[in-house]
């Protein structure tokens, strides 16, 4: 199993927005991609317009092909479109 964790820093006034997104439909669609055993949001303590995810995968092939889905192409933009500085993301194995 892998761990990708996204770092996403909001302009203040949009964090509601991807709050929206995230809980009225990419919450729900990503769990339907194949692999996909669980998926995470988090809220930094000190910084309210800080979110990362958490989702893990059974395999980086079935990450990829989450990120190389329509879904994911039409999505992102508009996240992205969203935030205050660019997203950091990592790819993690367990030890």
């Amino acid at each position: 199993m892998i761990t990708r964790v996204v770092k996403m820093t909001f302009r203040p006034e949009k964090a509601e927005e991807f709050l929206h997104i995230f809980y009225e439909t990419q919450r729900v669609i990503i769990h339907q991609f194949e692999g996909c055993e669980k998926l995470d949001l988090l809220c930094d303590s000190k910084n309210p317009d800080q979110y990362f995810t958490l989702s893990y995968w059974r395999s980086e092939e079935d990450l990829e092909n989450y990120r190389s889905s329509e879904y994911f192409k039409k999505t992102w933009p508009t996240v992205r479109a969203l935030f205050s500085e660019r997203a950091q993301a990592w790819t993690l194995l367990p030890q």
